[in-house]
Parts: C-alpha cells; sequence; structure tokens
C-alpha cells in the first residue's frame, strides 16, 4: 500500500503547477480532502490534461454541463471494456470483465432491457414491504447509549439483505455478496486481501462457481423475479453463462450497483446530518422533508467518484482536443459541486428545490437502473429512523477506504442517546 501521505487543502491545491494536478490520487478521497482541487480545476481548467498520472495520462471533466455532454455521446466516448471500460484503472485484457454498464448500445440496450423490469415500479412496490420490515428489525435491535459502528449494523446489514432478496441468494451465506462486492472495486494498492488482478479473479472465480450453479437451477425451471433468472431466460442475456467473463461481469455489476452506492449513502448522509445540525434540526420539525433529503444525500456523497470512457474518434470537450484512445474521466464529486449548475452547491440542503439535479446516477443510455430502488431503500431507512430516533449522535470522524472509484465509508462509530 501506499503509505498515507497528509495532503495539505489549503496549501498544494493552490500551490502545486496546474499540470502536476492528479486528482486520481485515491488518498484524497481516504483523507477528505479533495474538494479544492477540483475547485481550482473547475475555475482555471475545467478540461484538464493529467500526463502520466498514478492511473496513467488522461482528461479530467470536472463541470456538470461537460460531464452531461459526455454522458450523451455514447457514439464518440465509448464505455466499452475492450477500449478500456469505465474505471480510470488501465487492467490488462485478461483481466478486463465485460458487462451491460462496459459496453455500447444497441448490445448494452438489449442486456439491459433484462434486468430492468427488477425495478419497475409495481416491484418496486412489492418490495417496498419487505425492505420496511427488514429496515424495523435492524433498527430495533441496536444498542442505546453505547459506541456502535453503523456501518457494520446498519448500512451493510440492510444492503447485503437487499441484495440476497434481488438475487434469491441464500440468506445465510449472504456476507458472501459484499466480501465479493468489496473484491470487485478494491484498489490493488489498498493494502487489502486484494493485492493484484490476479488475486481479484480468484475470489471472484468464487462468485462465479457460485452463481453458476444457480443459473443452471434457475434456468431449469419457468422464469423467476429475481436478476438470475431474469438473465437465464432473457433473449439477449440467456447464453451469457458460456461466456464466463462476460457473466462475471454481469454478476459484479448488479452487486456492486445493488450494494456500494446504497450502503456508502447510508453511512454518508448520517454523518451529514450530524454535521450540519440545523439541517438535522429541519427534518426533526419536519419528517415529511426525508423525501427531498434523499436524493440530496445522494448528490452530496456522491457514492461513485467518477466514471471513465475512451474517445472512439477526435473531439472537443469545452474548446480541449480530445483525441481517439484518449482516456475521458468524468469526476461525479466535481460536477455534483459545480456552481454554475447548482446553487449553493457546497451547502448540504435538505429542501432543495431541485434535489434530484445531480449526477450520481450518471446520465443518458447509462443511467443507474437501480436509482430508483436506491431512493425507496434511503426512504424507508429515514422514515424508520425518524419515528425511532430523533438524534444520533456521530462519535469520531468517518473512515474512508483508499479508493476514486468508490465514495466508501468503512467505518462510522455513533451513539443513540438513550
Amino acid at each position: 500500500m501506499n503509505a498515507p501521505v497528509h495532503v495539505d487543502p489549503d496549501t498544494d491545491a493552490h500551490r502545486i503547477p496546474l499540470d502536476q494536478i492528479d486528482v486520481s490520487d485515491p488518498r484524497l478521497y481516504q483523507q477528505d480532502v479533495y474538494f479544492p482541487y477540483f475547485e481550482r480545476l473547475r475555475r482555471e481548467d475545467p478540461v484538464h490534461y493529467r500526463k502520466d498520472g498514478m492511473y496513467g495520462s488522461f482528461w479530467s471533466v470536472t463541470k456538470f454541463k461537460d460531464i452531461m455532454h459526455v454522458e450523451t455521446h455514447p457514439e464518440i466516448y465509448s464505455s466499452d471494456a475492450k477500449l478500456g471500460g469505465i474505471t480510470i484503472t488501465d487492467r490488462p485484457m485478461q483481466y478486463r470483465r465485460s458487462s451491460f454498464i462496459s459496453m455500447d448500445p444497441p448490445r448494452h440496450d438489449e442486456q439491459r432491457k433484462v434486468v430492468s423490469p427488477i425495478v419497475a415500479p409495481a416491484n418496486l412496490n412489492n418490495m417496498s414491504s419487505i425492505i420496511r420490515e427488514r429496515t424495523c428489525k435492524v433498527l430495533d435491535g441496536l444498542p442505546r447509549n453505547e459506541t456502535f459502528d453503523w456501518v457494520e449494523h446498519v448500512s451493510i446489514e440492510l444492503t447485503t439483505l437487499m441484495l440476497s432478496t434481488l438475487f434469491d441468494f441464500p440468506i445465510e451465506d449472504r456476507s458472501k455478496l459484499t466480501f465479493w462486492s468489496d473484491c470487485a472495486t478494491a484498489d490493488v494498492n489498498a493494502g487489502g486481501i486484494v493485492n493484484s488482478e490476479e488475486k481479484r479473479l480468484e475470489i471472484l472465480s468464487e462468485a462465479l462457481q457460485a452463481f453458476t450453479g444457480l443459473w443452471h437451477e434457475r434456468a431449469a425451471r419457468p422464469g423467476g423475479y429475481d436478476l438470475i433468472s431474469m438473465l437465464a431466460h432473457g433473449e439477449a442475456t440467456r447464453n451469457l453463462v458460456n461466456d464466463p467473463m462476460e457473466y462475471l461481469g454481469n454478476l459484479t455489476l448488479l452487486i456492486v450497483g445493488g450494494n456500494d452506492t446504497t450502503r456508502n449513502s447510508m453511512s454518508g448522509g448520517l454523518a451529514a446530518l450530524c454535521k450540519n445540525p440545523a439541517e438535522y434540526q429541519k427534518l426533526r420539525d419536519n419528517p415529511a422533508l426525508v423525501t427531498s433529503m434523499v436524493p440530496e444525500i445522494i448528490r452530496w456523497v456522491s457514492p461513485i467518484i467518477h466514471m471513465r470512457r475512451t474517445a472512439k474518434a477526435d473531439a472537443e470537450i469545452a474548446g480541449k482536443q480530445i483525441r481517439a484512445g484518449d482516456k475521458v474521466v468524468m469526476w461525479y464529486v466535481s460536477g455534483n459541486r459545480d456552481e454554475d449548475s447548482i446553487d449553493r452547491p457546497n451547502e448540504f440542503i435538505i429542501d432543495r428545490a431541485r434535489p434530484r439535479h445531480h449526477l450520481s446516477f450518471g446520465f443518458g443510455v447509462h443511467r443507474c437502473v437501480g436509482n430508483r430502488l436506491a431512493e425507496l431503500q434511503l426512504t424507508i431507512l429515514w422514515e424508520e429512523v425518524m419515528k425511532r430516533f430523533p438524534r444520533i449522535e456521530l462519535m469520531d470522524e468517518p473512515k474512508r477506504i483508499y479508493s476514486n472509484f468508490i465514495h466508501g465509508i468503512s467505518e462510522m462509530k455513533v451513539r443513540i442517546p438513550a
């Protein structure tokens, strides 16, 4: 692991030469000091080229409207795994896992369409009662007047229970889903169990084996309403199991998509309230504000830090000349704080007039397929929290993960006053 180096946001961000700013450094997010770097880029060089950074050479797109431009031109800015996929990390070809998020239309559209019914309004309606029942059970089991880890006892528990439902995965083995999700997104320099791409593939091969067994079970019976049944019976995906890396790619996409974003919004949202006591009081005075608070949490947290594209042709963004083959990185954490597109973006405001005006779910063809499910889980969580606990106290600064992709909180100590 790279040794932790304290990055001073008040000096480095404004003193170092512009061409040396490297917002791909995971320590910026682990130490929560990335804001001034993006403020400077948005002001001085909104489409910024970093040559030979920690993750190679790349363009940083930092303003809301420019990110939208890239998102809405998939014919130029490709997500294809063969060209590099959706993360800034350049993996060797043998370790790239294709999935519908790392495909371009029309294949992307065909595969995405297979799983989208699971988050259709009618199905969300059906799921809301089980989500609420589980949420109540988890909250009722929390200790009072003693410090505990909100991430472990609430965020991970609720999202993992949801994942087991979506996949119809054995609930007693649900902790494997969290483990596989963390391994799928782990940075190999973070000092954890995933210290190489070989090790990542070795661990995820266990997931592939488990889900291949489930596939054959589900394919042998009439279609069901879980994700594996949908893939096994879908016109565009019924042969997916014959391409293990593509099947694994779609599995990890669905596991990570259903886990990391919601989990970290559950943690980051509580941290935001605790650090903004006037907004917390506003919520206590009017719990109905949960509806507008939830999308504001998702904007504020920006659970996915970036998405990457690769230019398929020469193009231009905000006057900068992009060449075919260039790596183009959209920094959602920056677009969500763009002063020109969002009013008072550096303030956490739970009753914003347009709370869904954010980039956390992406935009265009790759907009997060499960965005409404994520909002539903967060809404139910906060409705039930406010019925039980007028106040939850943050006992220490949240511990964040070493990553420039997942805006993750690994531990957050809190206390519920008796």
